[in-house]
């Protein structure tokens, strides 16, 4: 099944590197995803959260406010 990966963030630096390193992981543990950088305000507080950059997937907060490294991403994409 394919996942639903959002990035929520409205673009500063580790936001970016969420994002990045969300498709790294990706690439590497070669799940199906599709992966979405979410930047609209409106959209991101749907999720209720205060700090980004936030990692969803399949509408479940993963991580927030932090930018996790590949390996981390990849440990939540295969678990």
């Amino acid at each position: 099944k394919m996942k639903t990966i959002k990035v929520l963030g409205p673009g500063c630096a580790k936001c970016k590197t969420l994002y990045n390193n969300t498709m790294e992981a990706v690439k590497q543990s070669g799940i199906e995803a599709e992966v979405i950088k979410v930047e609209d305000i409106q959209e991101m507080m749907k999720y209720n959260v205060l700090t980004t950059p936030v990692l969803v997937i399949d509408e479940v907060i993963k991580i927030k406010g932090r930018a996790s490294d590949v390996k981390e991403i990849k440990q939540i994409l295969e678990a």
